[in-house]
């Protein structure tokens, strides 16, 4: 079996008295791509934050390369070669897209350095042609390509990606579902949430379906192909 990077065991999560996860198990494997996928409000952002450490789950455990992470800040996460890219995208609105991207480069774990600035913008172009332009100078899709950029610079082993493309224009869209193929071409696991589940199907290796903070699908692209009733029941398409 391929080395487990994530590791979610029996995960509640709340938020106030609102049970959010219930009982999630939930695992990541070395070069593995993932769809986490449910309808809005069903507990995808929340199961992410939660692998992250900046929600803490009230029972159950979480392990990052083996390491357990409870109670641990979210650095630590970062530090063992996880990357995030929240919903919203948080990048740095007064900095510049040379600056928010150098401030994130470094070595990953074992010392790779595969992604470099220079291949970082060779992947995005469009970054290329606005260096010195500020963060909240950019476009919705330019400043998703930058969280993007700025991920690959830590040269992580997993990359989350949440909400891929949410309100994003078709052709910047299909540049990010491009970006998503050379991510798991070069061998970093993914997480990756988003509602077009035809293009997250294309890319991922296996497919989490959550209902009301619970695992109700687990399993291959191709059995969810071969099961519409799953679609129509749990993502109403």
């Amino acid at each position: 079996m391929s080395e487990l990077l994530i590791q979610g065991q029996g995960l509640n999560t709340y938020y106030g008295a609102s049970h959010i996860l219930r009982g999630i198990d939930f695992r990541v494997a070395r070069g593995e791509t993932i769809g986490l996928m449910g309808r809005n409000g069903m507990g995808k952002s929340t199961l992410l934050k939660t692998l992250m450490g900046i929600v803490p789950a009230r029972d159950g455990d979480v392990f990052i390369k083996g390491q357990r992470m409870n109670g641990r800040p979210t650095y630590e996460a970062a530090q063992l070669g996880v990357a995030y890219v929240p919903e919203g995208r948080g990048i740095f609105g007064n900095l510049s897209v040379v600056e928010n991207l150098q401030m994130a480069a470094r070595a990953g774990t074992q010392g790779q350095r595969d992604w470099t600035y220079e291949r970082v913008l060779e992947t995005f172009p469009r970054l290329k042609e606005r260096l010195q332009h500020g963060g909240q100078q950019l476009s919705g899709g330019e400043q998703q390509m930058l969280t993007i950029g700025r991920a690959l610079m830590t040269n992580p082993d997993v990359l989350i990606l949440d909400e891929a493309t949410e309100g994003l224009a078709p052709l910047i869209a299909r540049e990010i579902w491009r970006m998503c193929n050379v991510i798991k071409d070069s061998g970093i696991s993914a997480i990756i949430v988003d509602k077009n589940w035809k293009h997250v199907t294309q890319i991922t290796d296996r497919n989490v379906i959550l209902v009301k903070g619970q695992v109700v699908f687990e399993g291959s692209s191709q059995a969810l192909h071969d099961d519409p009733s799953v679609l129509t029941q749990h993502l109403g398409v």
